[in-house]
């Protein structure tokens, strides 16, 4: 199993300048966070710090500046937020290198908190620029990654700076490693994935990764019917991407090679019409009329992913199964993940879920707490799901 560095082998920190990249991309309006949740996820690293006696240095992007100071995407009113949820001050400085940085840092004692100005001000943080980094690095002892989502992305405050620093992952890198590493890399078996959501095109590379990793892929959504289509069975007007069909079939294939069973859909809630309310009826995946559509997963099919989550240890989920953000067609999404935090609070799963879709899927079933992990990291998890590395997660391996 992979070993990753964590605050457990930083040591002691006490008076140590401590570079914590944060993700806080939070959402704003009219110059206030609407929603403090990525804040409030990473402050037990940084009470922990705290108390620690470290100086506290968060580093963090917001938006998309292109390398440019925009007012409108400062850090100032995220760090007033950060003192609000920590309950103690955070100074800023108005800038993450350079003079007015240093100044700042020079000026904490023991224990305090500073937010530098958004990273993206400078062009040699995506660029990952070696002259960029050594600025950064400049104010620190330590660095402390607290940024998974931004993990895939291989910038000088996520990736370059773990190679200059003594680098370690916070509380909630660890916890997000940890699930991880449960989920795919060191799973308890038998291991089944749930993938949904509209398009297989946007999934390729994460079904060819996942039919070679688990036992089980569930396959719902409107990713489903191009499947079905696959295999010669009429979808009517439902989402389906006819052209993949080939592709589809391709990772049928390789599912059976690697000894994995595919999932479909074997009855769907059909309407003809894609709105809250809709007039609707249970089919056979054989039986679709030529004017319906698709929208949900039928009852024999909740069922059949019942009876595949109760034989896994290990459930894996990305994606809802049906149009869940409209009712009736939110039925299917909602018994799956009901069932699964069922079997998760009863000990017999270990349930990782992530995606932006999903959590929101998770949250309208009512069992966002009753997982093992939710990661709220979109494309940082996909990219974990689809085998790629992760250049900010990679820079905290051990070497030894």
């Amino acid at each position: 199993m992979t070993r990753f560095r964590t605050l457990d082998d930083a040591g002691d920190l006490k008076g140590k300048r401590v570079l914590v990249r944060v993700d806080f991309n939070v959402p704003m309006d009219q110059g206030r966070v609407t929603d403090a949740t990525r804040i409030k996820r990473v402050l037990p690293t940084l009470q922990e710090l705290v108390e620690a006696g470290a100086k506290v240095i968060l580093l963090a992007h917001f938006g998309r500046p292109k390398g440019k100071p925009v007012a409108a995407e400062s850090l100032r009113p995220i760090a007033e937020a950060t003192a609000r949820e920590l309950g103690r001050p955070v100074a800023f400085a108005e800038d993450c290198i350079g003079e007015q940085a240093a100044a700042a840092v020079a000026a904490l004692n023991d224990g305090d908190v500073l937010m530098l100005e958004n990273t993206r001000f400078h062009a040699g943080e995506e660029k990952n620029d070696a002259g960029f980094v050594k600025a950064l690095a400049a104010n620190g002892d330590v660095y402390v990654n607290e940024a998974f989502s931004a993990a895939h992305r291989a910038h000088a405050s996520t990736e370059g700076l773990a190679h200059v620093l003594p680098a370690y992952a916070g509380r909630l890198m660890q916890a997000e490693l940890d699930a991880l590493t449960k989920g795919l890399e060191a799973p308890a078996r038998p291991v089944v994935a749930i993938v949904g959501g509209s398009k297989v095109s946007t999934k390729i590379d994460l079904l060819k990764n996942l039919v070679a990793k688990v036992d089980a892929l569930v396959i719902g959504g409107g990713m489903a019917n191009t499947f079905l289509h696959a295999a010669g069975l009429g979808v009517g007007k439902s989402l389906c991407e006819r052209d993949l069909a080939g592709t589809a079939q391709a990772i049928i294939e390789a599912a059976r090679e690697n000894n994995c069973a595919i999932v479909l859909p074997v009855d769907g809630v059909v309407a003809e019409e894609f709105k809250a309310g809709a007039p609707h009826h249970t089919y056979g995946v054989d039986a679709i009329p030529e004017t319906g559509m698709i929208l949900d997963i039928g009852g024999l099919s909740v069922d059949r992913i019942a009876a595949v989550i109760d034989d896994a240890r290990t459930l894996v989920w990305n994606g809802p199964v049906g149009a869940f953000e409209i009712a009736p067609f939110d039925q299917g999404t909602v018994a799956a993940a009901r069932h699964a935090a069922a079997r998760t609070k009863a000990g017999q799963l270990v349930s990782v879920a992530g995606g932006g879709d999903t959590v929101a899927a998770l949250n309208h079933a009512g069992v966002s707490e009753d997982f093992t992990y939710i990661s709220t990291a979109g494309g940082a998890f996909l990219e974990w799901l689809e085998g790629k590395p992760l250049p900010g997660v990679d820079a905290l391996r051990q070497t030894a």
